[in-house]
Protein backbone atom coordinates (compact mmCIF):
# COMPACT_ATOMS: atom_id res chain seq x y z
CA UNK A 1 0.00 0.00 0.00
CA UNK A 2 2.66 2.30 -0.92
CA UNK A 3 0.15 4.98 -2.08
CA UNK A 4 -1.06 5.40 1.77
CA UNK A 5 0.50 6.93 4.55
CA UNK A 6 -0.08 6.37 8.19
CA UNK A 7 0.10 9.50 10.35
CA UNK A 8 -0.78 7.81 13.84
CA UNK A 9 -3.38 8.39 16.33
CA UNK A 10 -6.40 5.96 16.99
CA UNK A 11 -10.05 6.10 16.85
CA UNK A 12 -11.88 7.51 13.92
CA UNK A 13 -10.66 8.11 10.80
CA UNK A 14 -9.19 11.11 9.56
CA UNK A 15 -8.43 10.79 5.27
CA UNK A 16 -6.31 13.59 4.16
CA UNK A 17 -6.38 14.49 0.41
CA UNK A 18 -3.95 16.44 -1.36
CA UNK A 19 -4.10 19.02 -4.40
CA UNK A 20 -3.01 19.11 -7.71
CA UNK A 21 1.68 18.20 -7.64
CA UNK A 22 1.47 17.11 -4.11
CA UNK A 23 1.70 13.93 -2.16
CA UNK A 24 0.16 12.38 0.58
CA UNK A 25 3.24 13.53 2.73
CA UNK A 26 2.40 17.30 2.47
CA UNK A 27 0.08 16.70 5.05
CA UNK A 28 3.05 16.08 7.47
CA UNK A 29 3.08 19.59 9.56
CA UNK A 30 -1.35 19.04 9.51
CA UNK A 31 -0.86 15.65 10.67
CA UNK A 32 1.21 16.27 13.71
CA UNK A 33 -1.70 17.92 15.32
CA UNK A 34 -4.64 16.21 13.70
CA UNK A 35 -3.39 12.84 15.15
CA UNK A 36 -5.19 13.75 19.22
CA UNK A 37 -8.63 13.45 16.89
CA UNK A 38 -7.90 10.19 15.20
CA UNK A 39 -6.48 7.86 13.01
CA UNK A 40 -4.86 10.06 10.18
CA UNK A 41 -4.06 8.62 7.08
CA UNK A 42 -2.72 10.40 3.88
CA UNK A 43 -3.78 9.06 0.31
CA UNK A 44 -1.30 9.56 -3.12
CA UNK A 45 -3.72 10.76 -5.93
CA UNK A 46 -3.28 8.70 -8.90
CA UNK A 47 -0.62 10.32 -11.08
CA UNK A 48 1.16 11.57 -7.48
CA UNK A 49 3.48 10.08 -5.05
CA UNK A 50 3.96 6.63 -5.10
CA UNK A 51 0.61 5.97 -6.78
CA UNK A 52 0.93 3.19 -9.32
CA UNK A 53 -1.86 4.97 -11.56
CA UNK A 54 -0.03 6.66 -14.55
CA UNK A 55 -1.05 7.94 -17.77
CA UNK A 56 -4.56 8.03 -17.17
CA UNK A 57 -7.19 10.12 -18.97
CA UNK A 58 -9.48 9.99 -15.33
CA UNK A 59 -12.10 11.31 -14.11
CA UNK A 60 -13.15 12.82 -10.26
CA UNK A 61 -15.51 10.36 -10.17
CA UNK A 62 -12.36 7.95 -9.99
CA UNK A 63 -10.30 9.52 -7.16
CA UNK A 64 -13.53 9.37 -4.69
CA UNK A 65 -13.83 5.62 -5.25
CA UNK A 66 -9.74 5.57 -4.88
CA UNK A 67 -10.59 6.98 -1.77
CA UNK A 68 -13.66 5.12 -1.16
CA UNK A 69 -11.44 1.83 -1.29
CA UNK A 70 -8.86 3.19 0.75
CA UNK A 71 -11.56 3.64 3.65
CA UNK A 72 -12.93 0.19 3.75
CA UNK A 73 -9.39 -1.17 3.16
CA UNK A 74 -8.20 0.33 5.98
CA UNK A 75 -11.64 -0.10 7.76
CA UNK A 76 -11.55 4.18 8.15
CA UNK A 77 -14.96 4.47 8.03
CA UNK A 78 -16.56 6.63 8.32
CA UNK A 79 -14.03 9.58 7.87
CA UNK A 80 -13.80 12.98 7.91
CA UNK A 81 -12.13 13.75 4.80
CA UNK A 82 -10.13 16.58 4.44
CA UNK A 83 -9.02 18.06 1.09
CA UNK A 84 -7.55 20.55 -0.17
CA UNK A 85 -7.73 22.48 -4.03
CA UNK A 86 -7.93 19.01 -5.84
CA UNK A 87 -8.51 17.19 -2.54
CA UNK A 88 -10.84 19.24 -1.52
CA UNK A 89 -12.87 18.47 -4.78
CA UNK A 90 -12.21 14.50 -4.06
CA UNK A 91 -13.55 14.66 -0.70
CA UNK A 92 -16.67 16.82 -1.86
CA UNK A 93 -17.42 13.86 -4.95
CA UNK A 94 -16.40 11.00 -1.82
CA UNK A 95 -19.23 12.30 0.66
CA UNK A 96 -22.04 13.17 -2.20
CA UNK A 97 -21.44 9.48 -3.64
CA UNK A 98 -20.29 7.19 -0.52
CA UNK A 99 -22.54 9.01 2.60
CA UNK A 100 -22.23 6.32 4.43
CA UNK A 101 -18.14 5.91 4.47
CA UNK A 102 -18.07 9.81 5.46
CA UNK A 103 -18.97 11.67 8.70
CA UNK A 104 -17.91 15.29 7.65
CA UNK A 105 -15.33 16.75 5.10
CA UNK A 106 -13.37 20.00 4.92
CA UNK A 107 -12.83 21.65 1.49
CA UNK A 108 -9.63 23.94 0.99
CA UNK A 109 -10.02 26.65 -1.53
CA UNK A 110 -11.49 24.78 -4.45
CA UNK A 111 -15.00 25.86 -6.09
CA UNK A 112 -17.05 23.58 -7.89
CA UNK A 113 -17.45 25.51 -11.42
CA UNK A 114 -14.46 26.63 -13.30
CA UNK A 115 -15.84 25.72 -16.94
CA UNK A 116 -14.03 27.98 -19.96
CA UNK A 117 -10.62 27.90 -18.04
CA UNK A 118 -7.75 26.19 -19.47
CA UNK A 119 -4.61 24.78 -18.26
CA UNK A 120 -2.55 26.91 -20.34
CA UNK A 121 -1.54 29.32 -17.17
CA UNK A 122 0.05 25.95 -15.93
CA UNK A 123 1.78 25.65 -19.09
CA UNK A 124 3.46 28.67 -18.92
CA UNK A 125 4.34 28.42 -15.38
CA UNK A 126 5.44 25.25 -15.38
CA UNK A 127 7.50 26.66 -18.54
CA UNK A 128 9.26 29.26 -16.15
CA UNK A 129 10.88 26.20 -13.38
CA UNK A 130 14.72 25.17 -13.85
CA UNK A 131 14.14 22.25 -13.92
CA UNK A 132 15.93 20.04 -13.41
CA UNK A 133 16.44 21.39 -9.55
CA UNK A 134 20.18 21.26 -8.39
CA UNK A 135 19.12 19.72 -4.98
CA UNK A 136 16.10 20.02 -2.07
CA UNK A 137 17.71 23.52 -0.87
CA UNK A 138 17.40 24.70 -4.72
CA UNK A 139 13.62 23.65 -4.80
CA UNK A 140 12.82 25.29 -1.39
CA UNK A 141 14.59 28.70 -2.53
CA UNK A 142 12.76 28.73 -5.91
CA UNK A 143 9.19 28.31 -3.93
CA UNK A 144 9.74 30.12 -1.02
CA UNK A 145 7.03 30.46 1.57
CA UNK A 146 5.31 27.08 -0.24
CA UNK A 147 9.19 25.45 -0.63
CA UNK A 148 9.29 22.84 2.32
CA UNK A 149 5.92 21.78 0.96
CA UNK A 150 6.83 21.53 -2.80
CA UNK A 151 10.50 19.74 -1.49
CA UNK A 152 8.06 17.18 -0.67
CA UNK A 153 6.69 16.70 -4.47
CA UNK A 154 10.30 16.22 -5.62
CA UNK A 155 12.63 13.17 -6.14
CA UNK A 156 16.22 12.65 -6.98
CA UNK A 157 16.99 11.63 -10.47
CA UNK A 158 20.22 10.67 -12.45
CA UNK A 159 20.69 14.59 -13.83
CA UNK A 160 18.81 15.91 -10.44
CA UNK A 161 15.25 16.68 -8.91
CA UNK A 162 12.19 16.51 -10.47
CA UNK A 163 8.74 16.55 -9.94
CA UNK A 164 7.36 13.11 -8.74
CA UNK A 165 4.06 13.58 -10.59
CA UNK A 166 3.74 13.90 -14.62
CA UNK A 167 3.05 17.27 -15.80
CA UNK A 168 0.78 15.81 -18.96
CA UNK A 169 -1.46 13.68 -15.97
CA UNK A 170 -1.32 16.65 -14.33
CA UNK A 171 -2.75 19.32 -17.12
CA UNK A 172 -5.51 15.87 -17.80
CA UNK A 173 -6.50 16.04 -14.44
CA UNK A 174 -7.02 19.97 -14.40
CA UNK A 175 -8.71 19.93 -17.62
CA UNK A 176 -11.90 18.15 -16.27
CA UNK A 177 -12.22 21.37 -13.50
CA UNK A 178 -12.84 23.03 -17.14
CA UNK A 179 -14.98 21.48 -18.62
CA UNK A 180 -17.64 20.42 -15.73
CA UNK A 181 -20.13 21.64 -13.46
CA UNK A 182 -19.51 19.91 -9.94
CA UNK A 183 -22.83 21.81 -8.33
CA UNK A 184 -24.47 18.47 -8.61
CA UNK A 185 -22.58 16.70 -5.70
CA UNK A 186 -22.95 19.56 -3.81
CA UNK A 187 -27.02 19.39 -3.92
CA UNK A 188 -26.38 15.89 -2.69
CA UNK A 189 -24.34 16.12 0.11
CA UNK A 190 -25.89 15.72 3.51
CA UNK A 191 -23.13 15.88 6.02
CA UNK A 192 -21.69 18.49 7.49
CA UNK A 193 -18.68 20.46 5.40
CA UNK A 194 -16.78 22.94 6.43
CA UNK A 195 -15.07 25.66 3.42
CA UNK A 196 -11.80 27.19 4.24
CA UNK A 197 -11.23 30.27 1.32
CA UNK A 198 -7.99 31.91 0.87
CA UNK A 199 -8.67 35.41 0.75
CA UNK A 200 -6.01 35.32 -2.29
CA UNK A 201 -7.60 32.51 -3.95
CA UNK A 202 -7.76 32.05 -7.60
CA UNK A 203 -10.88 30.19 -7.77
CA UNK A 204 -14.30 32.18 -9.32
CA UNK A 205 -15.44 34.38 -6.60
CA UNK A 206 -18.51 33.84 -4.23
CA UNK A 207 -18.58 29.87 -5.38
CA UNK A 208 -16.97 29.02 -2.10
CA UNK A 209 -19.31 30.58 0.31
CA UNK A 210 -22.43 29.73 -2.08
CA UNK A 211 -21.26 26.17 -2.02
CA UNK A 212 -21.44 26.14 2.24
CA UNK A 213 -24.85 27.77 2.19
CA UNK A 214 -26.16 25.18 -0.13
CA UNK A 215 -25.34 22.41 2.24
CA UNK A 216 -27.23 22.09 4.91
CA UNK A 217 -24.91 21.74 7.09
CA UNK A 218 -22.35 23.36 5.68
CA UNK A 219 -19.74 26.31 6.97
CA UNK A 220 -17.88 29.05 5.34
CA UNK A 221 -14.62 30.59 6.65
CA UNK A 222 -12.44 33.63 4.74
CA UNK A 223 -8.78 33.61 5.88
CA UNK A 224 -7.83 36.85 5.59
CA UNK A 225 -4.32 37.24 3.95
CA UNK A 226 -3.68 33.57 3.05
CA UNK A 227 -2.75 32.38 0.12
CA UNK A 228 -3.94 28.74 -1.56
CA UNK A 229 -2.26 26.74 0.88
CA UNK A 230 -4.04 28.49 3.40
CA UNK A 231 -2.32 25.76 6.41
CA UNK A 232 0.74 26.94 5.54
CA UNK A 233 -0.10 30.70 4.83
CA UNK A 234 -2.02 31.04 7.60
CA UNK A 235 -1.59 27.97 10.05
CA UNK A 236 -2.58 28.95 13.30
CA UNK A 237 -6.59 30.16 11.79
CA UNK A 238 -6.46 26.80 9.76
CA UNK A 239 -6.17 24.81 12.68
CA UNK A 240 -8.35 26.74 14.92
CA UNK A 241 -11.13 26.17 11.96
CA UNK A 242 -10.13 22.57 11.40
CA UNK A 243 -10.63 21.76 15.31
CA UNK A 244 -13.57 23.36 15.81
CA UNK A 245 -14.99 21.37 13.19
CA UNK A 246 -13.94 18.46 14.43
CA UNK A 247 -14.95 19.18 18.21
CA UNK A 248 -18.50 19.34 16.48
CA UNK A 249 -18.30 16.06 15.38
CA UNK A 250 -16.05 13.81 17.72
CA UNK A 251 -16.28 13.33 21.73
CA UNK A 252 -13.00 14.76 22.24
Amino acid sequence: MFDVVEFGGSGPGILLLHGLMGRATTWWPVAQWLTRYGRVVGLDARGHGRNTHRGGDWRTEDFAADAAAVIRRLELGPVIAIGHSMGGLHSLVLAASYPSLVRGIVVEDFAPDQRGRTVDPWRAEFSRWPVPFQSLAHVRSFFGPVGDYFAECFEERADGYHLIADLEDLYRIAAEWGRRDYWPFVDRVQLPLLVIEAEHTFMPAGQQAAMAARVPDGRHILVPGAGHLVQLSAPAVYRGAVEAFLSGLLDV
